[in-house]
């Protein structure tokens, strides 16, 4: 097992508090499903910590632990937009960091399916109202102390979450988005964001990491009935390590998680429902094997497109029949083809031909094969 969880599992004092959040079934009603998910990874500070030792890439955040993590966000819930209350901003202390007692961290979870190129500039924001935020407790701590010389603002990490599909392709620093920047460029804000892009992980990227948020992660990467299928190749031993050396609260929070981003494939409940009570019952053996994939809007697609298709099919043996008897082989033909374009042109075709043996050698000549 990695060492963060070693060390929750070895700390009565990360262990009471990872006991004590209460994560009732409003948190997980949030209109945006993903953010429902990443309000629950990101409020809890054993994956929060997971996340930024693991993922951020940052040297400062490679050593933090749960108990140096304290969630802030409440006091800037007014700068959060579309009611995302998954973004989160989190004091993180650095026990290793004498020049500076803490560090705020921001960390944006983007949810929407395209890349958002105006990021930057919504962080720049947020620098702004968390800074206003630290100035203002200051001076009622210690009256001036901001204009005084030696006082120093803390430093703000803005990360991006991105678990959207193929590359995050927006520019990560506000100067590349302002006017003038090559001329003016000393007077212009000039910071970078850190992205994480789930999409640049493999399955055995994750795997590798054996702790309870890569299990997240891959349960977060699935799209399609094919990434489903990848699942059943995890090893076993994965599982079972993450089984045998997890907190109880904890599976149960991972339960939870993936019960949400599960619903957001259209998995039906009451598979959702078996497989949350598999992880929280530690019955990781064979979890995968009888998972399938679910999603009612590609049904929908495919039912609609089959739709289309047999009214064209209709239509093209309407015309047929006009000319004479169609054939069993050749209806069949006609109406198993799904290229809705194709037969559109086989529409117009029987329409202009003078017998179906005209319209056979234009439109299906190897029909009699």
């Amino acid at each position: 097992m990695t060492e963060i969880t070693q060390k929750n599992n070895g700390s009565s004092t990360d262990m009471q508090k990872e006991q004590n959040i209460n994560f009732s079934d409003a948190q997980i009603t949030n209109k945006k499903v993903k953010d429902s998910g990443a309000k629950l990874i990101f409020g809890n500070p054993i994956l929060c910590a997971q996340f930024l030792r693991g993922y951020t890439n940052i040297e400062l955040l490679k050593d933090v632990q749960p108990e140096d993590i304290t969630d802030i966000s409440e006091r800037f819930i007014s700068m959060w937009h579309e009611e995302r209350d998954s973004d989160s901003i989190k004091e993180i202390h650095l026990k290793d960091c004498p020049e500076s007692e803490s560090i705020f961290l921001i960390t944006l979870i983007e949810h929407q399916s395209k890349v958002d190129h105006d990021m930057s500039f919504r962080i720049l924001r947020y620098i702004v109202l968390i800074l206003t935020d630290y100035a203002q407790r200051m001076e009622k701590q210690h009256s001036g102390i901001t204009s005084s010389k030696g006082f120093q603002y803390p430093p703000i990490i803005p990360i991006v979450f991105y678990d959207g599909p193929g590359n995050w392709t927006a520019s990560t620093n506000f100067h590349n988005r302002t006017a003038l920047s090559d001329i003016l460029g000393k007077y212009i804000p000039c910071f970078e964001y850190c992205v994480v892009p789930l999409s640049q992980y493999s399955n055995q990227d994750l795997i590798a990491k054996k702790d309870e948020l890569s299990l997240v992660m891959l349960i977060d990467k699935l799209r399609s009935a094919a990434d489903f299928r990848q699942l059943q190749e995890v090893p076993d031993g994965y599982l079972e390590e993450i089984s045998r050396n997890s907190p109880d609260s904890l599976l149960q929070l991972i339960a939870k998680i993936i019960s949400v981003l599960l619903h957001r494939l259209n998995v039906p409940k009451e598979e959702i429902v078996a497989f949350a009570d598999q992880i929280e019952r530690r019955d990781f053996a064979m979890l995968f094997e009888k998972f399938e994939a679910y999603d009612v809007q590609e049904t929908r697609r495919v039912s609609k497109n089959e739709g289309i298709c047999l009214g064209k099919a209709q239509i093209v043996l309407s015309f047929l029949a006009d000319l004479g008897d169609v054939t069993e082989p050749l209806k069949e033909r006609i109406l198993s083809e799904k290229d809705p374009e194709l037969l559109t042109v086989w529409s117009k075709v029987a329409a202009k031909a003078a017998s179906i043996d005209e319209f056979i050698s234009q439109c299906i000549p190897n029909i009699n094969e």
